[in-house]
This record gives C-alpha cells, structure tokens and sequence, in this order.
C-alpha cells in the first residue's frame, strides 16, 4: 500500500509531529512498507484460529475483599492523628498553606 504525502502528513498532524518535506519522504517510503508488511498477514488462513488474549495460559488469581474486624487491624481517628508528629487543631492535622 503506498501511501501519498498528504496521508503522512496527516498521520503527522494527529500525532502532532511537525515534519519537513525530506521527513515526510522518508516517512512515505517507510511507513508505506510496513504497511505491505502487515497486509501479509491477510493472506494467512486464520479460519480455525481462536481468538487470543494472551498465550501463557495464566489468569489473574483474585480473593474477595474482606472486612477484618478487632482492634488489631483497624485503627480509630484519635490513634491516626496521634501518628503525627504536626501540631493538631480541632480534631485535625495541622499543615501549612498551600497557596
């Protein structure tokens, strides 16, 4: 498939890629022959070929999200706003400003 200059310089445009007359050439001739590479693949007979996502056979192994319950595990607001060591004001972590 050849592609015309116009057609580089749009794939260009899209790609936001500021080209210049010897870049789109070069880029013509290229591109152009990936493209008669990728159309060999039409010519492969893919009738009994499943579809395929990946080919190692893995699947990702999940557990179900669980709530653990105890003291142990959860911690209260007062324990989290003792952890740091800025000064506190009303129940809240003190920081200074941003703007």
């Amino acid at each position: 498939m050849k592609l015309t200059k116009e057609q580089v310089k749009h794939v260009a445009k899209l790609a936001r890629l500021g080209l210049t007359d010897q870049e789109v050439e070069k880029f013509q001739t290229e591109l152009s022959g990936i493209l008669d590479y990728v159309e060999q693949l039409n010519e492969v007979n893919t009738d009994k070929v499943l579809p395929t996502a990946q080919v190692t056979g893995l699947s990702n192994v999940m557990r179900e999200d669980e709530v653990a319950q105890g003291s142990d595990v959860l911690a209260d607001s007062e324990n989290l706003l003792n952890c740091s060591a800025l000064p506190k004001e009303r129940h809240q972590i003190r920081v200074k400003n941003v703007f």
